[in-house]
């Protein structure tokens, strides 16, 4: 007799590099984005947090494409935002604008912490709920404000105006009404576009081609206005799709 020998395959340990590189990358610059914003480098702190943008964005296409997503990856990019995307915008602004709001009265300098806390933890709520309704939604749509797009609002509003040399402790109240505005946008049940149904192998209309490279060449003429301009408008597009949705129907009745 012959006695029948099976091997069991013990699952390979270790992470892919390449996505999670990317995920690192972002990342850091999340953290150098906090520590240019504690030395008033507000320039490069925001555009450390549009290059995190760039390097998350490109982390899960990344994966998606070497067919190599796993549920680390997946963890770690969370964690990787909240720093990104959570952390370092709430606290760029506070250094920015929030901080002078101590001298307006004690009460108010404990407001100016308290929005920028409210902001953190309205995106680590968002992310949260995001990765809780993964495979359970519309994936044209995102519930709530993404993440990464309330970071460009906020890091978006301090580059815009430290460009053109307004300081921050002239703009600190609308830093505080932006901070919780953007904070509670990202937790709302607006829904927004996600551009995921975006193909770039079919084919698109001559006009949005045109478009495309309009705000390409707007960008690279002045970047702060242009992407302060884009990304606001774009947190305002979820509660102006939500008030048309309501006007048609109350049309309808």
């Amino acid at each position: 007799m012959t006695e029948d020998k099976t091997v069991e395959k013990t699952p390979a340990k270790g992470i892919y590099l390449l996505p999670n590189l990317l995920t690192t990358g972002a990342m850091f610059c999340g953290f150098y984005a906090i520590v240019a914003g504690m030395n008033d480098k507000f320039e490069i702190a925001a555009i450390a947090v549009f290059i995190a943008m760039i390097l998350d964005g490109l982390d899960g296409r990344v994966a998606r494409m070497t067919n190599t997503q796993t549920a680390f990856g997946a963890e770690y990019d969370s964690l990787s935002d909240l720093i990104s995307f959570g952390l370092a915008p709430a606290l760029v602004m506070y250094q920015w604008a929030l901080v002078d709001m101590k001298d307006m009265s004690i009460a108010w300098g404990k407001a100016g912490w308290l929005a920028a806390f409210i902001y953190v933890a309205c995106a680590a709520l968002r992310l949260a709920r995001f990765n809780t309704q993964i495979g359970k939604v519309d994936k044209r749509y995102f519930i709530g404000l993404p993440s990464p797009a309330a970071a460009a609002v906020m890091v978006g509003m301090v580059w815009f105006f430290n460009d053109i040399g307004i300081a921050g402790d002239e703009m600190k109240l609308y830093a505080f009404a932006l901070s919780l505005c953007v904070g509670l946008l990202m937790v709302s049940n607006f829904r927004f576009y996600s551009f995921k149904d975006f193909d770039l192998k079919n084919k698109v209309p001559f006009l949005a081609i045109l478009l495309m490279v309009l705000v390409l060449a707007l960008t690279t003429i002045d970047p702060p206005k242009v992407l302060f301009a884009v990304f606001l408008l774009y947190s305002l597009s979820g509660p102006l799709l939500y008030l048309v949705r309501r006007y048609r129907r109350f049309r309808r009745a």
